[in-house]
């Protein structure tokens, strides 16, 4: 992701490379570089909500190429973003952002009024399990209102027939956890797992830790936008 953001932003933003995504739960897929460095207008309905409610101090987890950062400063809110690839942090602040940090979102210190985590960013979470040290981050560095809004999409989808009924697998795994691979040009990178989670799923997992979901927006096709914050 790094490279093609680096060099995609090296070639005056006209490139139309693409990396390609693998995944064993989808045929293989291509996003185009170029959609890392859309404008407002280009976004999701999901994701100008968020970048709309966002507010005080805000944390931009896996921020990229920094497009949300870019519109939250053209707002004149105060963002912080953070990224764990080098070459993402340094094409941020080559774009403009103003605190741009190399940093993974599990060792985040100090305290945000809002965090945001698009594009589904709470796949960073990987698997059901560690859903748990998510909402403890999330207690360590929200403030006492703060809240965070993310976007995810419910893979029920997948199960569906042709009739409409939707009949999920048997098995001890949720049915949100996949593994993806990516690769641009000749760098393939490692397998990750990644978690997408329903709206329901993510709502129970929160009480069990002290916090509330609330469904901002519903998106298209099984996505949504949440807001989550602490119980009062």
């Amino acid at each position: 992701m790094g490279h093609a953001v680096a060099e995609y932003f090296a070639k005056g933003e006209k490139g139309k490379e693409r990396i390609v995504i693998y995944s064993p739960m989808f045929d293989d897929d291509e996003m185009p570089v170029q959609m890392l460095f859309r404008q407002y207008n280009q976004m999701p309905a999901l994701e100008q909500k968020a970048l709309q409610l966002a507010k005080g101090k805000i944390l931009d987890v896996g921020a990229c190429a920094g497009c949300h950062s870019l519109v939250l400063q053209e707002m004149n809110k105060t963002v912080t973003a953070i990224d764990i690839s080098p070459l993402c942090v340094e094409t941020m602040v080559k774009r403009g952002v103003k605190d741009a940090r190399l940093i993974d979102f599990w060792e985040v210190e100090g305290k945000f009024d809002s965090v945001l985590m698009l594009m589904n960013g709470i796949g960073i979470v990987g698997n059901m399990a560690k859903l748990p040290d998510f909402f403890r981050q999330l207690d360590k560095i929200l403030t006492p209102d703060g809240c965070v809004y993310l976007d995810s999409s419910d893979l029920c989808y997948l199960y569906e027939d042709e009739e409409g009924i939707i009949e999920l697998p048997d098995d001890e795994n949720y049915y949100g956890e996949i593994s993806f691979q990516m690769q641009y040009k000749n760098i393939m990178g490692e397998k990750f797992p990644w978690l997408y989670i329903d709206a329901e799923k993510l709502q129970e997992e929160a009480i069990k830790h002290d916090f509330i979901v609330k469904i901002v927006k519903d998106g298209e096709h099984y996505d949504y936008l949440a807001e989550i914050r602490r119980k009062k």
